[in-house]
């Protein structure tokens, strides 16, 4: 009997606007396992929906009844659960440099991104999601969202330095994991489709390494990132 996958995304006023960084991570982990899911669109004042989980937060993956959270917890799930499918890792041994890349991603990147793109976020939401997300933003933040991006310039220079590294790696492969792309630059990528879901402001140009590597992973999969619904079109 085949595997029943549900996955509950964050989603936009359109439910077609999915645009969580994590749960992007976990569709590119799905992608690369050749696994279908159904995907339910959830938004942040809907925590009712996801109550059976324990906690409030998507990606949120239902599989044969069992519920796992985190984008992180998902992918080892999804490793384990479907060992003939390809690797997500490339084997055990690489999975601590995954999980450091993860940590990076959301750590360093995804703050730096976040000051480029916060203003354009609400303007995909519905109403009750705008009203909480700006009430939670501002608290979290300590500052109207836009004081927090009032100088793009310089947030965009900060963005700029944080890719540093990443555009070093990717002078030497096409991708993070080497040939092939796996979980590392998924984790990373889900922070550029964060972006380009919510924000018509391009992070990166043309002639950047980091620009051909995202290049090559909206492509991926039958450009299954790159047909999403987004903010630049």
């Amino acid at each position: 009997m085949p595997d029943t996958l549900t996955l509950y995304e964050l989603a936009g006023a359109d439910a077609a606007l999915r645009f969580s960084p994590h749960c992007w991570k976990t569709r590119m982990a799905l992608a690369h396992k050749g696994l279908e899911a159904d995907r339910v669109p959830w938004r942040f004042t809907e925590k009712e929906a996801i109550a059976f989980s324990g906690q409030g937060l998507v990606p949120v993956l239902v599989h044969d009844g069992e519920t796992v959270c985190d984008s992180w917890r998902i992918a080892l799930h999804l490793e384990e659960r479907f060992p003939d499918r390809p690797s997500l890792f490339g084997g055990a041994a690489s999975v601590p440099l995954a999980r450091f890349v993860n940590s990076w991603a959301d750590t360093a990147l995804l703050p730096a991104i976040v000051r480029v793109i916060l203003t354009d976020i609400p303007n995909c939401l519905d109403e009750r999601d705008r009203e909480y997300f700006r009430t939670s933003r501002e608290q979290r933040f300590g500052q109207r969202l836009e004081e927090v991006v009032a100088d793009r310039p310089a947030h965009m220079a900060a963005l700029k330095q944080a890719l540093a590294p990443l555009r070093k790696a990717l002078a030497q492969d096409p991708f993070l994991s080497g040939p092939q792309p796996a979980y590392a630059d998924y984790c990373v990528f889900g922070m550029f489709m964060w972006a380009r879901c919510t924000s018509p402001v391009e992070l990166l140009q043309p002639d950047d390494p980091v620009f051909a590597w995202r290049d090559r992973l909206l492509d991926a999969f039958g450009g299954m990132a790159r047909s999403a619904p987004c903010a630049q079109g």
